[in-house]
């Protein structure tokens, strides 16, 4: 795909892919996601860090757009992102699906610069289960620190 045909945001930028990792048969067996989580990004080079944890630090600007999906580890098992809770004056994410399928995304736009971490929590749907399951250790998204305000400024 050419850099022409790449989707961008509106700050012209690519989209942040942030992707769970769930074991499914671990979290059901144990009753929680803690220790069958793991959160990547698509912004290493931007800055995140914590790939393949569940305290994922994503690397974030004012205008970027993020796109929240899941992958189970087990190919067999249903998982599903049932919910994004993050603090809306940040971004305020919304459920939407791919056209003619029934795989779902959350997508968000970043609504301005944030200093510091802001954390957040996935809810998950697993297997048969009704009960959503929650994020105990909270991945974030990280504006840039004083410092790089003040290289920016230079």
């Amino acid at each position: 795909m050419s850099s022409e045909t790449q989707p961008v945001n509106g700050a012209g930028r690519r989209p942040i892919s942030i992707t769970a990792v769930v074991d499914a048969v671990g979290a059901l067996a144990t009753g929680t996601v803690h220790g069958n989580l793991y959160f990547y990004d698509t912004n290493k080079g931007g800055g995140s860090t914590g790939f393949g944890t569940e305290q994922l630090r994503t690397r974030v600007r004012g205008g970027d757009q993020l796109l929240w999906g899941v992958l189970a580890l087990e190919c067999e098992a249903y998982v599903a992102i049932d919910g994004v809770l993050i603090d809306p004056e940040l971004c305020e994410p919304e459920r939407r699906t791919y056209p003619g399928t029934d795989v779902t995304y959350w997508i968000g736009t970043v609504k301005k610069d944030a200093v510091g971490d802001t954390f957040y929590q996935v809810r998950f749907k697993l297997g048969s289960r009704d009960e959503p399951f929650t994020t105990t250790l909270a991945p974030s998204l990280v504006g840039q620190s004083s410092e790089d305000h003040h290289e920016e400024e230079r």
